[in-house]
């Protein structure tokens, strides 16, 4: 007979697989404070500069939105991406107010970003290569459903 409940195995698998979890959310933000530092730009930048490139042109508002900031930080941000070259504010001729702008990123600058993720992206083809079809489609339902539970937990604190 086994010393442990099945329960008390499932509980114990859960706690493993959120500590695994809060240690990737660490170790990635180290990644991405690595680049950001690279690159000359504040971690809080380059979240900025992913959401445009992740999620396409968008307005500023938009863009504040999605990253959680106040209209008025995200100004500073764009600011700063700007000068470095990273984004581009265009005016929107179709909108009511002319005012109106869109963030778009600058394309010329993305190998100098992807290049800098390079050794993590080739480490994972090489972890990868050890599953089966089946386990990856797993994982990635796993981590599309996870991040979507970020997403509304997120949403949920910013509403608050």
């Amino acid at each position: 007979m086994s010393s442990t409940s099945p329960g008390r195995d499932r509980r114990r698998t859960v706690t493993v697989i959120k500590d695994a979890l809060r240690e990737l959310r660490n170790q990635l933000s180290l990644l991405n404070h690595q680049v950001s530092r690279r690159l000359e730009l504040k971690d809080v930048d380059l979240d900025c500069l992913e959401l445009v490139l992740e999620h396409g042109p968008m307005t500023p508002g938009e863009l504040a939105r999605r990253a959680g900031l106040h209209p008025a930080t995200l100004t500073g941000i764009l600011d700063r991406l700007q000068r470095a070259g990273w984004v581009t504010r265009e005016r929107d001729p179709q909108a009511a107010d002319r005012r109106a702008v869109t963030v778009r990123a600058l394309k010329d600058r993305n190998a100098e970003l992807f290049g800098l993720y390079a050794g993590m992206n080739s480490a994972l083809d090489g972890l990868f290569e050890g599953y089966s079809e089946a386990e990856l489609a797993l994982l990635a339902d796993f981590l599309r459903r996870t991040a979507e539970l970020g997403r509304t937990a997120t949403e949920e604190l910013a509403g608050d």
